[in-house]
């Protein structure tokens, strides 16, 4: 039977958050690239809450944006309401959140790929690898159509045998009701792939005209909003933004949770799949945190377009009856009507273990992962990872050399590290917690980090370089003439200070030694600093960062120095770690099953102490 044949230059399985920027880079960079979906309305479909960013994620969107990538400037275009969290702390933990409309943000970046050059969409499921040696050479539709292909992308998300979950109910669906992709696991499998069952969960959509919003909390967007994206004109994010409201759950509500718990297919049996801790059910919740007698609950609007309410704080699995009675007793929902039940989610992924840093699969040449498909969970770092799988796809077809991002440079790095390196027995979530050198790695200096990787793969344009290099030598010149301007203790340079409940000076001081007082920043002494010139506002913040935090991030620059030394020293391929002698057994085995590419990885790889990498160098330096 004659069936379709195609050849391009690569495939991208999955059109959410990992897939669109997989497909997009790999098509930017002049490769032919087809992205395919179970369906073409779901395009970056955002199934759970509706935000972007948020505390660390807000980090990534950033860098995502500084690479090329096109999170960032979909959000800018689409969002409801913008708050940067964590203000009262300091610059490296500040991030960006973005409440958006989630039609609008759905059909803006189709339109972004329907749009691109060499870039195709088909509505299709694969079913099927095409493997010959250990290397991919092409995929097969569920029609029987064969793509013949020089490099794949799989960013499948939650929905390779999904199964929806509330109560008793259980459909094989994705989620919203989408057909799940029932094939691609056998295929995977086949191929020698280990796979693990994941689940996450999503809490009910009410009524907006059902909410009585006088006893919750009025939740307001920032006077001044900040964009996402280093390309976005802040002027032009400048809106009328929707209010988001916040109420509490009460006893009364834990007492129906309680009560129900043996109802609940968290706690039946009925649900396989290991769960996300750091987002939990809410049925999760008063279990785990008994001694809780409230919990916070966010109401946010899906998008102008819809009367639909986001619950966030309540998801769960628990029988629909349950959920009315429960949400019910939290002040403002007392009459709330449910549009969407909420659910669990059940879902194939693979254990990220099998991966490079490069996000290829060690056993399949040119094979690559990204998104929820790699034990993951949220949008932000689905995109990232897509991303940065989508150009080594390209970068491998092109035959250059790969892109990995390090811990020290980028939350990028932090997250695919973690994921190719440690035991992960849930899905992973990013948080500032775990990238070490986050002093370095704040949200407002992404584009300094990273624009030169988004530029050598072929990105980012030559225009934004140059200005991107304008702006670095804009801050050097900057710091080293407030470094080198002095003011005396004069009556106008006093009388400042005495505004700002500072010590005045007797004697003389440089513009930056008052900079780095905690009640001073570089702003409040521009009246005091006449020769001062004209800034842009993102240059302004890098000079006060920098010059305000100087002496930690030399502290951390110089740790990260120790850190690249480290990851400098790689380890050969065919390595043979059970002929080295002194090498624990426990070490011997974690070393071949994971195989890292240098010395830093194999340093956090858990089961390898410091006693086992001593050995390990002494080896390798006799070799």
């Amino acid at each position: 039977m004659a069936v379709l044949e195609e050849t391009i230059d690569i495939a991208v399985i999955g059109a959410g958050h990992a897939g669109c920027e997989a497909a997009l880079a790999a098509a930017r960079m002049g490769l032919e690239t087809v992205v395919f979906t179970v369906s073409v309305d779901s395009i970056a479909m955002m199934p759970c809450n509706p935000n972007i960013g948020g505390t660390s994620k807000g980090h990534l969107v950033k860098e995502i944006d500084a690479l090329g990538g096109e999170m960032g400037k979909n959000i800018d275009k689409t969002f409801i309401q913008s708050k940067m969290l964590n203000k009262s702390k300091g610059p490296a933990v500040h991030s960006l959140r973005a409440q958006a409309d989630k039609r609008a943000y759905s059909q803006s970046m189709r339109e972004v790929l329907e749009n691109t050059d060499h870039l195709t969409i088909r509505q299709m499921e694969i079913a099927e690898l095409i493997v010959e040696d250990g290397v991919l050479t092409g995929v097969k539709a569920v029609s029987g159509a064969i793509y013949h292909c020089k490099a794949a992308v799989l960013c499948t998300g939650v929905y390779l045998n999904a199964r929806c979950i509330y109560g008793d109910v259980s459909t094989y669906t994705g989620p919203n009701g989408l057909q799940a992709a029932t094939h691609l696991t056998d295929s995977l499998k086949a191929n020698g792939v280990e796979m693990v069952r994941f689940k996450t969960g999503t809490p009910a959509r009410i009524d907006k005209r059902s909410i009585d919003f006088s006893k919750m909390e009025e939740q307001f967007g920032d006077e001044r909003v900040v964009p996402f994206s280093f390309s976005t004109d802040p002027e032009s994010v400048q809106i009328d933004q929707e209010s988001c409201w916040l109420t509490y759950t009460n006893e009364e509500t834990h007492k129906i949770i309680r009560e129900n718990l043996s109802r609940s297919p968290l706690y039946s049996g009925m649900i396989e799949g290991t769960g996300p801790r750091y987002c939990p059910s809410i049925e999760d919740k008063v279990v785990k945190f008994a001694d809780k007698n409230r919990h916070q609950v966010f109401l946010e609007p899906e998008g102008r377009y819809t009367n639909e309410m986001y619950v966030g704080g309540m998801s769960s699995s628990l029988p629909e009856d349950v959920q009315i009675a429960m949400y019910h007793t939290v002040p403002g929902l007392e009459h709330a009507k449910i549009v969407r039940n909420a659910y669990a989610i059940e879902y194939d992924c693979i254990n990220p273990r099998q991966l490079l840093p490069s996000l290829e699969f060690k056993a399949i040449k040119n094979l690559f992962s990204g998104g929820q498909f790699n034990g993951s969970s949220g949008y932000e770092e689905a995109a990232a990872q897509g991303l940065i799988a989508g150009i080594n796809a390209a970068l491998r077809v092109q035959g250059k050399e790969e892109l990995v991002l390090d811990r020290s440079e980028s939350y990028i790095g932090v997250l695919i590290d973690d994921l190719v390196t440690k035991e992960n027995h849930e899905p992973y979530r990013m948080m500032t917690s775990r990238a070490e050198y986050r002093l370095l790695l704040r949200q407002d200096n992404a584009d300094l980090r990273l624009r030169k990787y988004g530029y050598r793969v072929g990105l980012i344009s030559e225009e934004q370089y140059a200005a991107l290099k304008v702006k670095e030598q804009q801050i050097q010149e900057e710091i080293e003439r407030v470094e080198n301007t002095y003011v005396g203790a004069s009556s106008n340079i006093n009388e400042l200070l005495e505004e700002y409940g500072s010590t005045l000076l007797s004697g003389g001081s440089s513009l930056a030694e008052l900079i780095r007082r905690p009640e001073l920043n570089y702003k409040m002494l521009e009246e005091v600093d006449p020769k001062r010139p004209k800034l842009p506002e993102d240059v302004q913040e890098q000079v006060n960062i920098n010059i305000k935090y100087d002496g930690y991030i030399k502290r951390q620059m110089k740790q990260v120095e120790q850190f690249k030394k480290m990851e400098e020293k790689k380890i050969p391929e065919n390595i043979n770690y059970d002929e080295i002698q002194s090498l624990r057994i426990e070490a011997k085995q974690k070393l071949n099953l994971y195989r890292p590419i240098n010395i830093g990885q194999a340093s956090r790889i858990s089961g390898v102490s410091p006693a086992d990498i001593s050995v390990l160098l002494v080896y390798l330096g006799h070799k």
